[in-house]
């Protein structure tokens, strides 16, 4: 039976109102399987314009809408975990706030969830405004797919988070067994799934991109700096400390994952898309890549949920 599911939606006052704009009308409106309620999280004041944007965009959703005003601005994670107390339902979407869903993202990814996964992310499309409007994909575009199996997920995540973030649904249930969001500047996202992974939640990724990220000018330096080296440093020491990482693990990401941090913005943006992206294609239409059946958990007696289905190359 379908479950109903919320759409947790976080802005603050940098976010573009257009941007905006669009990712809800992308992520409600366009979709053939829409949330049952939207849960927006205004991290702290924002701007008039961003304000009249998101007044219209409530008055105009074709589902409720429910907007948590936070008095200051308290960071990505806590807005997140306030975000998931307000949303009504157990199985919540994630969306950033300027970025695109594909109008089948929660036909394909939600009977993942109801055959027994408590976390599904899918591939992403990462994109420029300049290509925005040329389809899903263009030959500047870069195709970014995450690992698919439950062991191919877990063995990635030692390295690296190995879910797309923007394109995340799962179970509350889950997210809060695991510890829910804690503050951890830009690397929130993949401390939790480390967690969830380590608690035994079933995991999938969808093959196919149901979401396309933006990216800009500033992308790739905000991917490194001294800042986000603090976090990945904390982040490695808790995964070791936690048990997620084995001490040559540890070594390991403090040498790339570090040094990814410090190196100039050109070596870094050649790396991530050397290791993490392909092109994409002219033409638009995603015929290169089918729609991904549903996946079937093994749902045993006695046995946690542990969603299996074939591995692709």
């Amino acid at each position: 039976m379908p479950e109903p599911f919320s759409l947790l939606l976080p802005v603050y006052r940098g976010d573009d109102p257009g941007h905006v704009t669009r990712a809800f009308q992308s992520t409600v409106h366009d979709q053939l399987r829409r949330p049952d309620e939207v849960v927006v999280v205004q991290d702290g004041l924002v701007t008039p314009e961003l304000a009249s944007a998101l007044e219209r965009l409530e008055s105009g959703s074709p589902v409720p809408v429910r907007r948590l005003r936070l008095h200051h601005n308290v960071g990505l994670a806590q807005a997140l975990q306030c975000g998931l107390s307000a949303c009504s339902h157990e199985v919540v979407a994630r969306m950033d706030a300027d970025d695109i869903s594909l109008p089948h993202r929660f036909a394909v990814q939600l009977p993942v969830i109801e055959a027994g996964a408590d976390l599904v992310g899918s591939a992403m499309v990462e994109f420029s405004d300049g290509t925005a409007d040329s389809g899903p994909t263009t030959s500047r575009d870069r195709l970014r797919v995450p690992p698919l199996g439950p062991r191919a997920i877990a063995a990635a995540a030692r390295l690296r988070s190995p879910f797309n973030h923007p394109t995340v649904i799962y179970r509350r249930s889950a997210v809060l067994e695991a510890g829910g969001y804690r503050d951890l500047p830009l690397l929130e996202d993949y401390w939790l799934f480390s967690r969830m992974i380590a608690a035994g939640a079933a995991v999938a990724n969808v093959a196919e991109p149901l979401v396309m990220y933006r990216v800009d000018a500033g992308s790739y330096e905000r991917r490194g700096g001294l800042r986000l080296l603090r976090s990945e440093l904390g982040l490695q020491r808790r995964l070791h400390r936690e048990g997620f990482t084995s001490g040559r693990e540890l070594a390991r990401n403090l040498a790339v994952r570090g040094g990814y941090r410090i190196v100039p913005v050109s070596l870094r943006r050649a790396a991530y898309r050397r290791a993490f992206t392909v092109s994409g294609h002219r033409g638009g239409a995603l015929d290169w890549l089918p729609v991904q059946e549903p996946v079937r958990p093994d749902l045993r007696p006695g046995a946690r949920r542990d969603v299996r289905k074939e591995e692709r190359a």
